[in-house]
Formats: C-alpha cells, structure tokens, sequence
C-alpha cells in the first residue's frame, strides 16, 4: 500500500459491501487479546482505523483514554469522524506517522499488515511512536488457513483469485502467520512479544447469510471484482458464479466457516 487508500493499494476498495464488515468489528470480537492491556488515561492509536468502529469500541474499554485514529483514505475519515465524534481522526500515512517518537501508549492496527508493500517498515514507524513500556498491537487475518464446509469449487476458485491478486499487488494474504516474525524482525525481544491466535466463527444462519452476502456483493461490485478482471484472472461470469456459491454455502444447514487470526502484542 503506497498511503494512497484507493484501489491501487487496497485490493477492497471502500464499497459499502467491505465497509460492511468494517463496521461489523468490535473490541470483543476483533481486538481481545489487546483488552487486558488497555486502561485509563491512554494515549491510543488506532492505524488504518477505516470507518472507526473498532476505534471506538477500544476507546470505550478504555475510559478517559485519548483516541486517535488515521487511515489512508479520507473518504472513510469522514465517515469515522461523522459517526464517532468524540474520537480525533485524521487521514496519515502508516510509514510516516504524524507523532513525535515515544508518543503513545498503545498504537493498534487491525487487518491492516496484509494490505502494505512493506509491513516491516510500518511496523517499524508504529514502533517509533510507542511509548518505551508501551505496546504495540497487531492482528492479521490468514487467508489461506480460513476453512469452510460444505466443500464449493467455486469458493476455491474465490480464494485462488485472491491469493493471485493480492500477490501481483506484492501483499501477504497470510500475513496472520507472519506476524512473529516481522515484530522480531523490527528489534521486538522474543521476551517483549506475546503471540497469540483467534478465530472468527460463522456457523449460525444469521451470521453465515451476513458473511455470505457481503462476500457476494464484494466479488461483483467491490475492489475484488475490480483487480480480478484487470489482471485478466476471472471474467464477470466466473464471478457471478462465485457469488452465487457464496449464497448456496450458507443456505446449507451444516455450513460453518472458520476465519483464523494471527496476534502479536509487543512491548516497545
């Protein structure tokens, strides 16, 4: 990701299908691993916040803290900042953050690794900004470990698409596995990191039809569809066929999915 936010660096793009889920984010089910560490009074940074739910769900179990949030994207700062007004957000640069060195307490990123040219490097600044004591919280989804049930060639095809693409953007679609690695690559000591790992779970229908329909509507009308025809890996028709699988896998009584996260919480 070049800092940009548009559809060169984000293979999503920000359709209301992918800020669907975006808003769907909460502490409890997106960031627990980072809630024993958080507490009054903190200067908390939120990178690549997006629309800011997660943000200020964070914020709210952290009461009195002072809660920024950036992202590329200033379309979504809007957003974040028409919905939440209580929260400063601002549009910033992941590999130049606007903050002096040492500067808060907690800096946060979530499903934002997969998505850089250069995660080290950002990992580096979020570094940077940290606080000596303070913690730097990372957590990463890890496509090619994400399992589903009933079997579908074409959710297969989905994901081999997905891989290809976010490959040729020169991004890490795994990049929950690699999270370890890249904190110790930035200076982190082995003794300074926990590492740890979490799993979304859609096996009800009400949360199977949602993960359905937004996964649907993204691979014909999102940044997905967008980068999977422009590098000449699918065509509309295979898409459409995606799509409609996505919807037959959840009508499926039996029809679970499994999302694993890698996690890293590190001590600056």
């Amino acid at each position: 990701m070049n800092g940009s936010g548009d559809i060169e660096g984000y293979v999503h793009g920000h359709h209301e299908s992918v800020l669907r889920s975006h808003t769907w984010r909460t502490a409890a089910n997106s960031a627990a691993y980072l809630l024993p560490h958080l507490a009054p009074d903190r200067r908390i940074l939120d990178v690549g916040c997006g629309p800011g739910s997660l943000t200020a769900d964070i914020a709210a179990n952290a009461p009195g803290c002072e809660m920024h949030g950036i992202d590329a994207s200033a379309e979504v700062i809007a957003k974040a900042a028409a919905d939440h007004p209580g929260i400063s957000f601002a549009t910033g640069d992941i590999y130049a953050i606007d903050a002096p060195d040492d500067h808060f307490d907690i800096v946060h990123a979530h499903q934002v690794l997969q998505h850089l040219d250069d995660p080290v490097a950002a990992l580096r600044e979020m570094r940077r900004v940290t606080k000596p004591g303070g913690v730097v919280a990372i957590r990463d989804a890890d496509y090619a470990g994400m399992t589903w049930s009933p079997e579908s060639t074409p959710m297969n095809r989905w994901m081999e698409i997905y891989q290809a693409m976010t490959a040729h953007q020169g991004h890490d679609a795994n990049a929950g596995r690699r999270l370890l690695g890249w904190a110790r690559s930035v200076g982190f000591a082995d003794d300074d990191i926990e590492a740890t790992a979490s799993i979304w779970c859609f096996a009800d229908q009400d949360t199977r039809s949602w993960w359905s329909g937004i996964w649907a509507d993204r691979v014909v009308e999102s940044g997905y569809k967008d980068h999977a025809i422009d590098r000449g890996l699918a065509d509309i028709a295979e898409l459409e066929e995606i799509a409609a699988a996505w919807r037959t896998w959840a009508a499926a009584p039996d029809a679970v999915f499994f999302v694993p996260h890698g996690e890293v919480i590190a001590r600056a």
